[in-house]
């Protein structure tokens, strides 16, 4: 259904007019406007890495967001494997980590990854407190944004 969904709504979004015929959605010659501002709108897919999240990461979406990040270092190359079974390059996919309790190592490691960027988590509690744990981030993001930055371009 999601993968029918992404597919129908990549069709409205990248063409003036569009249909769809999937065993779960169906669209008549359509039209969509406004339409997105970026030529290709990114999906990312989040869940748990394994074969089935990743076939469908391969055929038609644009990264993973993984929940948390345990376990990223054995599944990346998982999810590039199958992506190159589907004939597509895997530096092409995004992957951002969801839900990342920030220290920096782990970030550090995620940078040795490819991976640019993070969701980290923040408490549910009022502003003032949720402001306070982004002011103690702050420093290390941009210690880390700063080794990004200094690290070259492939």
């Amino acid at each position: 259904v999601v993968r029918e969904r992404v597919l129908a709504m990549r069709a409205l979004w990248e063409r003036d007019e569009a249909a769809f015929a999937g065993a779960y959605v169906k669209i008549e010659p359509s039209w969509a406007w406004p339409k997105p501002v970026q030529a290709r709108l990114p999906v990312l897919i989040g869940g748990g890495g394994g074969p089935s999240l990743f076939e469908h990461i391969a055929e038609y979406a644009d990264g993973w967001i993984p929940i948390g990040g345990a376990g990223l270092t054995r599944m990346l190359p998982q999810l590039h494997e199958q992506t190159r079974a589907a004939g597509r390059d895997p530096g092409d996919l995004t992957v951002v980590p969801f839900g990342t309790i920030p220290d920096p190592g782990k970030l550090r490691h995620y940078a040795s990854l490819g991976i640019e960027e993070v969701v980290v988590r923040l408490p549910s509690a009022p502003a003032a407190a949720v402001l306070r744990k982004l002011d103690e981030y702050a420093p290390l993001v941009a210690e880390v944004a700063g080794l990004a930055a200094s690290r070259p371009s492939a």
